[in-house]
């Protein structure tokens, strides 16, 4: 079985041409160029971001991609600069709502961790003028995700270049119905205190600079050692007396595999300090989704060098991940014991077309849509 005849149908029955056409409207966007319409240029990024297209043939500046009738790269690139990127990011979150489930809080927690963080995808400074990044040696666009630790299922998405701080654009993708986990770009001590003041609470587990100040702390009663790297439990406020906290925080010290000092901050007082440590551990998932991203999204091979064209394929990237992760869980659940796998392998053997061949019977036969 090829990569075309065991994926792509797979594809177009989660995201159906029926489905784009209402958001195409809603955009105002009128499909004037009929060679190459705005679903073949989705079912095309898609299979590309999978690695699953040919590139160039011998001397022909043409592409083919998994089956799809050949297509002029000027005229995939003229595609891609009219469709707003607003399609492809209105379809992610579409998509993330029909696939995300409840899942079981195996921390016992009041909520579940979300962990939250950005990655700058750069390129030349010519290639994305509109894109200065904060140096301003190169050029580059930022991804801002939020991302249910627990299932790696995708929760929020948005965009930035790569000149806009992650605090800005925080509130984007933050959620007060989970626990927000975040690395210290996010460790700003006036939003913690906007945090707790905020009609529906958010509460947090953030790591702020290992130097950060603590005005009067106060050391929590224990009865047992401390397990693991864990050195200190505390509450105090943050900061100089001139930029003070309203707030008292709860504050641990643990040290990192490497030895160096990890200062977290949260307003969760319940949990034990181990567990404080587990739910920031559990923000190493959002980095393994940052790798996916990045292996499956190479900036040499965009399409395109307009805002439209390079965020389209930023989104219909996600919307791939979203779509395996959703395949990936639902059947590593129902085949044998025996021929489970790792998101990273299954990812690899279907890019490959070699998975296991119980894994080829359930995606041929027992694959539910949501």
């Amino acid at each position: 079985m090829n990569y075309r005849t065991m994926f792509a149908p797979i594809l177009q029955s989660f995201i159906p041409n029926e489905e784009i056409q209402p958001l195409l409207q809603q955009a105002n966007y009128v499909d004037t160029a009929r060679k190459f319409t705005v679903y073949e240029l989705f079912i095309f990024l898609a299979e590309a971001a999978l690695g699953q297209w040919d590139g160039y043939r011998d001397g022909e500046k043409r592409m083919v991609a998994c089956g799809l009738r050949q297509a002029d790269h000027s005229t995939i690139s003229k595609k891609a600069k009219e469709v707003p990127f607003s399609v492809f990011k209105q379809l992610l979150h579409l998509l993330i709502r029909k696939c995300n489930r409840s899942t079981r809080r195996r921390l016992r927690l009041p909520k579940e961790p979300l962990a939250v963080d950005s990655t700058t995808i750069s390129a030349g400074h010519n290639r994305l003028p509109w894109a200065p990044s904060a140096k301003g040696e190169k050029s580059g666009i930022k991804l801002h995700v939020s991302l249910l630790t627990e299932t790696g299922e995708l929760h929020r998405v948005t965009e930035s270049t790569g000149k806009q701080h992650d605090s800005t654009i925080c509130s984007r993708v933050t959620d007060p119905n989970f626990i927000l986990v975040a690395d210290r770009a996010y460790g700003k001590h006036k939003q913690f205190d906007t945090y707790m003041e905020q009609e529906q609470r958010q509460y947090f587990v953030i790591r702020v600079r290992y130097n950060t100040f603590l005005h009067e702390p106060v050391y929590r009663d224990r009865k047992r050692p401390y397990k693991h790297t864990i050195e200190q439990d505390l509450t105090c406020q943050l900061g100089t007396k001139a930029r003070l906290t309203r707030h008292r925080f709860r504050v641990v010290k643990l040290k990192d595999p490497q030895g160096n000092p990890v200062v977290l901050v949260t307003n969760l007082h319940r949990p034990s300090a181990e567990k404080i440590a587990e739910i920031y551990r559990q923000r190493w998932q959002i980095e393994v989704f940052f790798r996916w991203i990045k292996q499956h999204l190479n900036v040499p091979k965009l399409f395109g060098r307009t805002p439209n064209a390079v965020y389209g394929q930023l989104y219909t990237a996600l919307i791939v991940y979203v779509l395996l992760q959703y395949v990936y869980v639902q059947g590593n659940s129902q085949v044998h014991p025996s021929a489970r796998l790792s998101f990273a392998a299954f990812d690899r053997l279907i890019s490959l077309a070699a998975l296991p061949p119980e894994w080829v019977v359930y995606l041929a036969h027992h694959l539910s849509l949501p």
